[in-house]
């Protein structure tokens, strides 16, 4: 295993890079400990959705309005082109090179807008369809974010001194073809990680289409990929927040704790929950390879934060953290002809995956079976109208619910369930159902919405408030 560490940075933080020089890439290191770390960033946070679409809305950015056919994606291209210029402006006080900052902006955005402008000539003449090209505009769109991030960055670091290398992955103007392996393994070969800092774009052009794959979230694939192909010592993701036992905003500040450490499992189980300290595809070579992942605040420099590992089992029993979704759906499938009948679960599950339509959550008695699925699921209407035409004696109900979870590396707790109930009762929370496996790492409860908050406040209160701090 080598000596390094590789070190993801998002978005949110690179657009604050003055402090992630005194928190992470500086501080107080000189010489050789500035060195033996590898750098994984992020496009400048609100960059990517300005380039593809809005995340959380689905505004169309260039691409959105590109793949549309609507010309207003130059006027778009002009004002991302402008958004870039201004953040290179505001990286002026920490001797960014402008000049050197602007060219390369402008190259790489005139280049694409070139580029998009002859698949607009190519498609007016009929003989391409959408699905020929789309895929490669959305990839090299994405890929000039975190190549802007990426190079910025190593102009401010070199200003300081720092031997920081630029490692494009993004295959700009490149018409080789590597699998994502062998072009992380390709541009890092022959740089002595003991002095010299990698600075690496979290896209990667590859053969198999990175966005295609994984979509937005292809640049924690990007730093599991690099940890795993260089053989890494650990792999540190920065970010905004510790992982603590609840949310702060909802629970306060000093009422949460930070974890400690937990393990890969209890990762999974937060991916389940839209809570990820790491995309669960990512996460999974690293486990393999038992690659220890620690999730740190950029901004809490001092504090070691959390320490995701293969094995890790709290040696007492406890909760280590209390979230949920408040966006799933209850999906109940009622028929009086499913007892005793072999399979029947097999065949709405054929449904669902012919529609690719994942589930958080189920539960099963004699005539009824309820899956618990994202509200965002799509063609989850027609999945329903199709069950519905296949099992005619069933009845489907769809129901808004929440899903508050409880979760724990070792929650063997003598009556947890009654102090759960308990807590939940108390005010006045009724559980519409709840689902936990034997391995007794996470225990679901369903209930309505409107209690989705207060039964975060209550469990916490319950299982972390009420139970004395532990050092580990």
């Amino acid at each position: 295993m080598g000596l390094h560490t590789v070190e993801k940075i998002g978005g949110t933080s690179m657009s604050r890079f003055g402090e992630l020089l005194d928190n992470i890439f500086i501080g107080s290191r000189t010489g050789e400990e500035l060195y033996n770390r590898i750098f994984v960033v992020s496009a400048y946070g609100g960059i990517t959705n300005l380039l593809l679409e809005d995340k959380k809305t689905g505004e169309p950015g260039i691409y959105g309005s590109f793949a549309a056919g609507d010309p207003v994606w130059e006027d778009k291209l002009e004002t991302v082109l402008r958004e870039m210029l201004r953040l290179n402006r505001s990286f002026a006080d920490l001797g960014l090179d402008m000049k050197a900052a602007d060219e390369f902006v402008r190259e790489r955005m005139y280049g694409i807008r070139d580029g998009l402008r002859h698949l607009m000539q190519l498609r007016s003449f009929g003989h391409f369809q959408p699905k020929d090209y789309l895929p490669a505009s959305r990839e090299f769109l994405s890929a000039v974010g975190e190549a802007h991030s990426a190079h910025n960055s190593v102009l401010i670091l070199q200003a300081k001194g720092i031997h920081a290398k630029f490692v494009d992955l993004t295959g700009w103007r490149d018409h080789s073809s590597y699998s994502i392996d062998e072009m992380i393994s390709t541009h890092l070969r022959g740089l002595d990680f003991a002095s010299c800092m990698p600075i690496v774009t979290g896209y990667v052009k590859c053969s198999e289409g990175i966005m295609a794959k994984f979509d937005r979230g292809y640049s924690e694939i990007t730093f599991s990929k690099t940890a795993v192909v260089t053989d890494a010592r650990e792999g540190i993701i920065h970010k905004e927040f510790h992982l603590s036992t609840g949310d702060p905003k909802l629970i306060g500040p000093e009422k949460v704790r930070i974890i400690g450490n937990t393990n890969f499992d209890i990762a999974d189980q937060l991916a389940d929950m839209a809570m990820e300290a790491i995309h669960p595809k990512a996460s999974k070579e690293m486990e393999l390879k038992n690659i220890p992942i620690r999730v740190t605040n950029a901004f809490d420099p001092g504090n070691p934060g959390t320490l995701i590992s293969k094995d890790y089992v709290a040696p007492q029993p406890r909760v280590d953290m209390i979230c949920g979704r408040s966006d799933m759906l209850a999906v109940e499938i009622f028929d009086p002809e499913m007892v005793g009948q072999s399979g029947y679960d097999h065949k709405v599950l054929n449904f669902f995956a012919a529609w690719k339509i994942s589930y958080i959550a189920k539960n099963t008695n004699a005539n009824t079976i309820t899956h618990y699925v994202s509200e965002r699921s799509r063609n989850l209407d027609a999945c329903l109208d199709e069950i519905r035409q296949a099992l005619p004696a069933a009845k489907v109900n769809v129901r808004k619910v929440a899903i508050v979870a409880v979760l724990g590396s070792n929650m063997k707790l003598p009556g947890f369930l009654s102090r759960a109930a308990s807590a939940l009762a108390s005010e006045n929370i009724n559980i519409l159902a709840l689902d936990q496996c034997m391995r007794q790492v996470n225990m679901q409860f369903m209930i309505d919405r409107e209690d989705f908050k207060k039964a975060q406040i209550a469990l916490h209160r319950e299982f972390v408030e009420k139970e004395p701090a532990h050092n580990d």
